[in-house]
């Protein structure tokens, strides 16, 4: 299942803590649609999924914003 997270306008660390409590309440292998203009999503984003056990399966550049495409683990 597809769900998404509009974390336009937010800096660092909010968009990943956003992401995760998002994902908390996701069931394992739905997946989270990210769209963030932090430059330090880009590092940020990749680095929680490591930590967290969850799967980026997409890192995409959307104009003024990027999105990350998250699959529960």
């Amino acid at each position: 299942m597809k769900h998404e997270l509009d974390a336009i306008g937010l800096l660092c660390p909010l968009p990943v803590l956003k992401a995760r409590k998002r994902l908390s309440a996701l069931a394992a292998g739905d997946e989270l649609h990210v769209m963030a203009d932090d430059p330090a999503a880009v590092v940020d984003m990749p680095h929680f999924c490591a930590e967290a056990g969850h799967e980026l399966v997409e890192m995409s550049d959307a104009g003024a914003h990027q999105v990350y495409v998250i699959r529960k683990g």
